[in-house]
């Protein structure tokens, strides 16, 4: 099915805001992983339960397994995002649109390629946390 956002080149633009959701989403979902091991929580039994309410995501239904045992082959390679983001970044610095969380979860995925991880789905960030 295709639909049809708006103008010419708002598809584009529609994949940006995509982006930045999941890059936001991403590491959120990296600091509450990383945050439950700390803390000894069964990670399964409280994704089971907050998985269904308002915290719930795509990301965190499919990805939170494979995060919490350092597995990162399964998905959208950083360095797409890091191709992606700066296209964010730029069509943002021209309209004046503001996205600073965007640009730090950027750097970390600048981190992320320095370890190695340019092919690590975007899921990876946990790493920097650990």
């Amino acid at each position: 099915n295709t639909i049809l956002i708006g103008k010419s080149g708002s598809g584009q633009l529609a994949k940006m805001v995509n982006q930045i959701c999941i890059a936001g989403l991403l590491q959120g979902l990296s600091e509450a992983l990383n945050f439950a091991q700390k803390v000894d929580l069964d990670v399964e039994k409280v994704i089971g339960v907050i998985k269904e309410g308002a915290a719930s995501s795509w990301q965190m239904q499919n990805r939170y397994q494979t995060m919490i045992k350092d597995q990162f082959d399964f998905g959208f390679a950083v360095e797409w995002m890091r191709k992606d983001l700066k296209i964010c970044l730029d069509q943002a610095d021209e309209v004046g649109a503001r996205l600073p969380i965007t640009a730090i979860i950027d750097q970390f995925y600048s981190n992320i390629i320095d370890l190695g991880g340019r092919r690590w789905d975007t899921s990876s960030l946990i790493k920097l946390l650990r």
